[in-house]
């Protein structure tokens, strides 16, 4: 219940964890014995939700914590200093095999993935992840390595340029934007390319969004390569599992949250199989069962952090497999 979780809401840099309620009760299952056990935070951030998870488990227990942004790992190695049951590792979540055998870090009893940006990337406007805040047109989740927007934008072709605002921000002016970035370059800041978007969309009636919303994403998922990522890292957190072990993941956008759901699917859903064949319900087996989702901020975390509007929580449970 609400009253038994604390208050990490302040935790570091005033970031709020969405869904901290609803991760903790249906990431720890009722029935399982958390002395020894082992849990990953896939997606440190700002620790808020490792922070109320480590308060909930043993002194025996241990946290592994990733995130390939160093500003978060910063914040996690003082995590580290401060609990003993914490381990740190700088790198991506579709990493996770490669770490948790660095570790010897096996039968994992919970692993949580939070995606997209958090509060701190887009609140700080030297990351360029944000149109309000006006800064180096960067966007990558790890500053210290890969293309910034800023050199795949001055460099592509217009197509390529098209195909991203279609595919992964679902731009229905994607053409427009895109040559309008071609003839604005080169693009070096968050402002220059959010003008650049602002003045290349129609404008018919009242303005619900910022014009740029969609391009913004669209181009952060690119230079993120975040799908490519999402679908590793769910099939590599689910191998790490335990028996009985959960994977909770919160998504923060409609694309997003239908790879999650569709990968969910194919684990706690039976294979299609011809009608004819004499098979009963119980003998079709199934990888996972589900456990929770969609799951969605309720009225008062709405009312207290209005950035929860957009997440989605999904959580399944690994089933023992016969055979």
């Amino acid at each position: 219940m609400a009253a038994d979780i604390p208050d990490v809401a302040g935790a570091a840099s005033d970031h709020i964890p969405v869904l901290l309620d609803e991760v903790l009760k249906t990431l720890i299952s009722s029935e399982a014995d958390l002395h020894g056990a082992k849990f990953v935070d896939a997606t440190f951030g700002r620790g808020g939700h490792s922070r109320a998870l480590l308060a909930r488990l043993p002194g025996d227990a241990q946290l592994l914590v990733i995130d390939r942004d160093p500003d978060a790992i910063a914040v996690a190695h003082q995590l580290e200093r401060e609990d003993s049951r914490v381990s740190v590792c700088h790198a991506r979540f579709s990493e996770l095999a490669v770490m948790l055998a660095q570790r010897d870090f096996s039968g994992v009893q919970g692993i949580l993935l939070d995606l997209g940006v958090s509060s701190p990337q887009l609140d700080e406007g030297a990351r360029g992840f944000s149109f309000r805040h006006d800064g180096p047109l960067d966007m990558r989740m790890d500053s210290s390595s890969g293309e910034t927007a800023a050199q795949w934008l001055n460099r592509a072709e217009e197509r390529e340029i098209v195909e991203v605002l279609r595919n992964y921000g679902e731009e229905r002016f994607a053409g427009r934007i895109a040559r309008a970035i071609i003839r604005a370059r080169p693009l070096t800041t968050t402002q220059a390319l959010a003008d650049t978007v602002a003045q290349a969309v129609p404008q018919r009636g009242p303005v619900k969004k910022h014009p740029a919303t969609q391009t913004f994403q669209a181009v952060r998922i690119h230079v993120n390569q975040e799908f490519a990522e999402l679908e590793a890292g769910l099939a590599a957190a689910f191998e790490l599992l335990a028996e009985g072990g959960r994977l909770a993941v919160i998504s923060f956008h409609s694309l997003e949250d239908r790879v999650v759901k569709h990968t969910f699917r194919t684990w706690t859903r039976p294979p299609a199989m011809p009608r004819r064949i004499p098979l009963r319900h119980t003998q079709m087996t199934t990888a996972a069962a589900d456990i929770a989702g969609p799951v969605r901020a309720g009225a008062l975390e709405l009312k207290r952090n209005p950035r929860a509007r957009s997440a989605t929580l999904r959580v399944i449970e690994k089933k023992a497999q016969h055979g």
